[in-house]
C-alpha cells in the first residue's frame, strides 16, 4: 500500500462526518452478515478462480452459459471494430446508434410485441418505468417480495403504495375493490420469477383481475427471460399472456450473457418512455459492443433450445439430490423454488455467511444473503443452476454442500 493511500486512510478515519456508516457497519459484523466482494480472476464460467480460488460456481446469473459464448465474443469485436468503444451520448441527443434500433427491434419481435426500449440495466428498466407512467393520484398494487427496483420505482412515482400477500391473488382482488371507485389509474405489478425464492409469479391470475378492474399488469421477467416460455420467452409467454400484459420488463445481464434491461409493450408505451423515462432520457446509451452482444444472444435463444433443455435438466437433479439429502429449499417456511433458482434456507443470518464461506473454502461459490436483502431469519444460501454445468460439476458441488452442512450442525 502506498504512503499516500495511508494518509489518505488515517485522516478520513478521524473525520466524524460519516461516522454513523461506521457504526452501521460494526453492527453488520457483530451480526456476522458484513461481507467482502469476491473478486473473479477470469471469466464467468462454470468453474472458475475467485479470489484465487478455483471454485465451482453457483452463485452466477449466467443461466444459458452465454457470458463468454464465442458468437457473443465475436459480435462485440465485430461492433467495436465497426463502430468503436463508446456511444457519446445518451440516446436521445446524439448517442442513438443504428445498431440500438435494430436491438430494440429483434427483442420486440422476440416478445410479439409492437415495441420495446432498452435502458442501462433491469434496475433502471422497472425504476424508470414505474415511476414515469404513473403520478401521485394513481395506485400501485405490488407483489409484497418484488424486486428492489420496482419498489423505488413505485416510491419515486409518488402513487398510493398497496402491497398484496405473496402471490395472493384473492388478497390482490380486495385491495382492487376497495379503491375501484377511486380516481386514478390502478397498476398491477409482480415479478416473473422471484429472484430469492425462484417462484412463479401468478402472471395469468393477475391478468384476470387487471381485465376484471381495468388495471394496468406489468410483470418484470428478469429471472424469466431465458428460462421460462417457448425458447426463453418468459413468464408472461409461460401463461400465453402476451396480449393482456400491458408492460413487460425484461435483463439483458443474466440469461442473454451481457448487460441492461428492457421494456416491451405497446407503441405509445415505448414512445412515452423515449419522452418521460429519466434514466432513458439521462444516461449514456450502451457501447456498440453490448448491444451487438445482445443481439447475438436472442439469435442464440431462438436457434438453441436445446440450452434450455439443459437448464432444467440440470435444474431437477439438482433440487431433486437437495431435497433427498434433507435439505430445505423452499416449500417449509419460504415459498418453494420452481425454476433454476435454488435456496437452501438456514433461517439464521450468522450461520448461513459462516456456511457460505466454508463452501468457498471447500471450492464452492454459493453467496450467502441475508436481512434486509431476505426476511430476518430466512436467510439462505442462493444457488443458480446453469445449462453449462456438467453432472460431474453438480455431483461435486452437492458433495461440499452436504458435506460442509454436517460439519457444521446444519444438516441431520
Amino acid at each position: 500500500m502506498s504512503s499516500a493511500t495511508t494518509l489518505l486512510e488515517d485522516t478520513s478515519s478521524k473525520r466524524p462526518q460519516l461516522a454513523h456508516l461506521s457504526a452501521q457497519l460494526d453492527d453488520l459484523r457483530s451480526r456476522g452478515t458484513h461481507f467482502k466482494l469476491r473478486v473473479l480472476d477470469d471469466e464467468q464460467a462454470q468453474v472458475c478462480h475467485y479470489d484465487g480460488r478455483e471454485v465451482i460456481n453457483l452463485a452466477s446469473n449466467n443461466y444459458l452459459g452465454l457470458c463468454n459464448h464465442p458468437k457473443l465474443r465475436e459480435a462485440a469485436i465485430a461492433a467495436v471494430e465497426k463502430y468503436g468503444v463508446g456511444s457519446g451520448a445518451v440516446r436521445t441527443i446524439a448517442g442513438t446508434m443504428r445498431i440500438h434500433m435494430e436491438l430494440e427491434e429483434k427483442i420486440a419481435r422476440f416478445k410479439g410485441v409492437e415495441a420495446c426500449v432498452v435502458f442501462q440495466s433491469g434496475f433502471t428498466a422497472n425504476a424508470g418505468t414505474v415511476s414515469s407512467i404513473l403520478g401521485k393520484e394513481d395506485f400501485i398494487l405490488s407483489d409484497e417480495l418484488n424486486h428492489a427496483s420496482i419498489i423505488d420505482g413505485a416510491r419515486l412515482s409518488r402513487a398510493k403504495i398497496k402491497v398484496f400477500r405473496h402471490k395472493d391473488v384473492a388478497h390482490a382482488e380486495e385491495l382492487l375493490k376497495e379503491i375501484e371507485n377511486e380516481p386514478g389509474r390502478k397498476l398491477v405489478i409482480t415479478d416473473g420469477v422471484f429472484s430469492m425464492d425462484g417462484d412463479i409469479g401468478p402472471v395469468a391470475a393477475l391478468a384476470d383481475l387487471c381485465d376484471k378492474y381495468g388495471a394496468i399488469m406489468m410483470v418484470d421477467d428478469a429471472h424469466a427471460s431465458g428460462v421460462l416460455g417457448r425458447n426463453g420467452r418468459g413468464s408472461v409467454d409461460h401463461f400465453d399472456c402476451t396480449q393482456r400484459v400491458d408492460v413487460q420488463v425484461g435483463t439483458l445481464s443474466k440469461a442473454i450473457g451481457a448487460l441492461g434491461g428492457y421494456v416491451c409493450g405497446s407503441r405509445d408505451l415505448i414512445d412515452y418512455l423515449y419522452h418521460r423515462a429519466r434514466p432513458f432520457l439521462f444516461s449514456t446509451s450502451h457501447p456498440p459492443s453490448v448491444a451487438a452482444s445482445c443481439i447475438a444472444g436472442f439469435d442464440i435463444l431462438e436457434n438453441e433450445p436445446e440450452r434450455i433443455e439443459r437448464l432444467w435438466a440440470n435444474t431437477k437433479y439438482f433440487q431433486e439430490q437437495l431435497t433427498g439429502a434433507g435439505f430445505d429449499i423452499g416449500g417449509r417456511t419460504t415459498p418453494k423454488s420452481e425454476t433454476p433458482i435454488t435456496p437452501i434456507i438456514i433461517g439464521d443470518g450468522r450461520k448461513t455467511m459462516e456456511y457460505s464461506r466454508a463452501l468457498f473454502e471447500q471450492g464452492l461459490m454459493a453467496t450467502g444473503i441475508a436481512f434486509p436483502t431476505v426476511p430476518e431469519g430466512k436467510a439462505r444460501v442462493r444457488c443458480i443452476m446453469t445449462s453449462e454445468h456438467t453432472r460431474a460439476q453438480i455431483d461435486k458441488a452437492l458433495e461440499i454442500l452436504a458435506s460442509t452442512a454436517k460439519r457444521m450442525d446444519l444438516l441431520a
